[in-house]
């Protein structure tokens, strides 16, 4: 007998080995028809799968979650058969689904053009109407070795011997077309449906190496139902308005070029954003027990190797020398916080000690990796490490949480996920500390009224850790800050304090950050706002414009009122129509317009024009000021 559990608890029996087709046709007629997969003991499988053994079951339909990526997968394997179809000479090597996608990459002597996307798209549809039934083999080794040989898919033969010996090789064919794919598959072409669209080629190198050949990838979307794919496409296109590279350079933030690659040319109006964020960032860190330091940018190579960084990142740090010693830009700041922290005897009365520092970092990144100011070479980390006792760890876990929903909340992001990354395979440290640390950040996060998800296996090799994923205001997420338990830096680097016992003991080390990078972290506000930041950190909060000339004077006096009340002013006073004008600043993303004319001039009033807004509001000079004042006092 086979007992399979469902979802609700329930048991259904069978005489022996039954597939999921058969369980969901048993269920009802309405399951039968909308299933694409099963889950078994929580691992997705085909639905023809034969179930041999007692078993916890869900059959899967396109509203699960689980679906999408079924559905990406599938998608991947008919745009190549569409391709393949199309252009017969063309080799097919990897397809995986992605986020929000799937891609496959090919190999073809001549480029793909839109018009050819155009094509394979309509194809792919036909390939859905035909419904051909999928359906899964395994092949001998080397059998399916010659049949990919034979065919001319040299790259699919490549993937087979490079494979471990004791992996399965399963094939799956849909109608006349087969791929080498571990599978899980849908049941047929049919159930893919049709929320799918081609996005874009792009050039990849075969497995990832530049001494590879260049092969032809074309990227797709795919969604549930043709809703869940208007909104994303909608959402592309919001996402492309607010470009910050595009909204960096009409609004004159920014700008970045060849000659340093990777690096930022702040301009004016961008470093006063920058001032004001890294302003606001100190006071809460001053308000939170923080001491901020300044550690050297250029380190000898013998303290990466202590900490064991230059074993790690050593390809991604700027290396140079002097007097024959290897010396390196600092990838980020941590050993340089532990030197500072072993410059006299520390006491557990000292503990914890909680060290932050706006630090420059440069990391050697690809070129082709690098993007606005989302992937720079140069950067500069809110960092910070906390030193404490291991019985701390819990409350200084749950105090960092909290700071870091105040900072998100003061900066417009309330919708804020917790993953939490455990033991690696390969880590250093004993099971009890590993224990230890876990059971401390499960606890804090809980202490802190935060739920998160398992990201397993994925924690440092010293500690494990919590990742904040923050969503923006069109519903992308942004992985930003982290909180690091270290157990392993601090005796590498020789940190200890004396406690109360009067013995020597090693401290725990905290990693964390809440922006993450300043340069990464402006791009995300930028885009988030489009372009129209919060009046405390707009570049420029207030345009003073006159109607007619003759209110020049005037202007100018209302400029200097609310610049010495602390607002960033500047006049326009050109020969220009109002009209012009507020069209112009609007453009620009000034958050507020003062007009003036005579009328005003002679009643010491002006007329102010928020962003976004078709009204104005006539105030006395003085009552704008005061009020203006109040709007664009910073939070905290």
């Amino acid at each position: 007998m086979v007992a399979l559990t469902l979802p609700d608890g329930s048991v259904r029996q069978y005489e022996g080995a039954v597939s999921g087709e058969k369980l969901a046709a048993d269920i009802g007629p309405g399951l039968a028809k909308a299933a694409l997969a099963i889950k078994i003991d929580g691992v997705m499988r085909d639905l023809a799968l034969p179930i041999e053994a007692d078993a916890k079951v869900a059959i899967v339909t396109r509203k699960d979650a689980d679906a999408l990526e079924l559905l990406r997968h599938d998608a991947a394997h008919v745009m190549a058969e569409a391709v393949q179809e199309l252009f017969p000479k063309t080799q097919v090597t990897i397809g995986p689904a992605i986020e929000n996608g799937y891609y496959y990459d090919f190999a073809r002597s001549e480029p793909f053009t839109p018009d050819d996307l155009v094509q394979i798209e309509n194809k792919m549809r036909e390939i859905v109407d035909r419904d051909e039934k999928i359906f899964r083999e395994v092949w001998p080794r080397d059998q399916a070795i010659k049949y990919f040989k034979g065919i001319g898919e040299d790259y699919k033969a490549e993937i087979i011997e490079d494979l471990p010996g004791s992996e399965q090789i399963t094939v799956y064919t849909q109608g006349k077309w087969l791929d080498l794919c571990r599978g899980p598959h849908l049941p047929s072409t049919g159930k893919l449906g049709k929320a799918f669209k081609l996005m874009k080629l792009a050039g990849a190198y075969w497995r990832g190496d530049s001494k590879n050949e260049m092969l032809q990838r074309i990227y797709g979307t795919c969604w549930a139902d043709e809703k869940q794919l208007k909104d994303y496409l909608i959402m592309l296109e919001e996402a492309e308005k607010r470009d910050h590279r595009r909204l960096g350079k009409e609004m004159d933030l920014f700008h970045l070029q060849e000659e340093a690659q990777g690096a930022v040319f702040w301009h004016p109006k961008g470093w006063t954003v920058y001032r004001m964020l890294r302003a606001y960032m100190r006071r809460r860190l001053d308000s939170a027990g923080y001491v901020e330091v300044n550690t050297p940018m250029l380190v000898d190579s013998v303290l990466w190797q202590k900490s064991g960084h230059w074993d790690k990142f050593r390809q991604n740090m700027f290396v140079s020398e002097s007097e024959e010693r290897p010396l390196a830009i600092k990838p980020m700041n941590c050993p340089c916080h532990v030197q500072i922290y072993n410059q006299g005897i520390k006491s557990y009365r000292d503990l914890p000690l909680r060290m932050a520092e706006f630090g420059a970092c440069h990391r050697n990144e690809p070129s082709g990796a690098l993007h606005g100011l989302m992937r720079v070479r140069a950067f500069v980390q809110d960092d910070a490490h906390i030193f404490c006792a291991e019985d701390q760890v819990k409350a200084e876990t749950k105090a960092f949480i909290e700071l870091l929903r105040r900072v998100y909340g003061d900066l417009g992001f309330t919708d804020v996920k917790v993953k939490f990354s455990d033991r690696p395979p390969v880590r250093a440290g004993s099971d009890e500390t590993w224990d230890k640390a876990e059971a401390a950040l499960k606890d804090a996060t809980a202490a802190a009224g935060l739920e998160w998800e398992l990201n397993p296996g994925e924690g440092a090799f010293y500690g494990p850790k919590l990742e904040f994923v923050l969503r923006d205001a069109i519903g992308r997420d942004w992985q930003c800050g982290t909180l690091q338990a270290d157990f392993v830096l601090p005796e590498r680097l020789d940190a200890e304090y004396v406690g109360e016992d009067g013995a020597k003991h090693r401290p725990v080390m905290l990693h964390r950050a809440i922006l993450g990078s300043f340069e990464r972290f402006i791009g995300i506000l930028i885009e988030n706002y489009a372009g129209k930041f919060p009046l405390w950190m707009a570049p420029l909060q207030v345009v003073v414009a006159t109607i007619t000339s003759d209110a020049n004077s005037y202007a100018e006096d209302v400029a200097r009122t609310l610049t010495a009340a602390g607002l960033r002013v500047e006049t326009d006073l050109r020969n220009e129509k109002i009209n012009y004008k507020v069209r112009e600043h609007s453009l620009a993303k000034v958050p507020v317009m003062a007009v003036v004319g005579m009328k005003e001039a002679e009643n010491r009033s002006v007329a102010l024009r928020r962003l976004g807004g078709n009204t104005q509001e006539i105030l006395a000079l003085a009552e704008a000021t005061d009020r203006l004042r109040a709007e664009c006092a910073p939070p905290g």
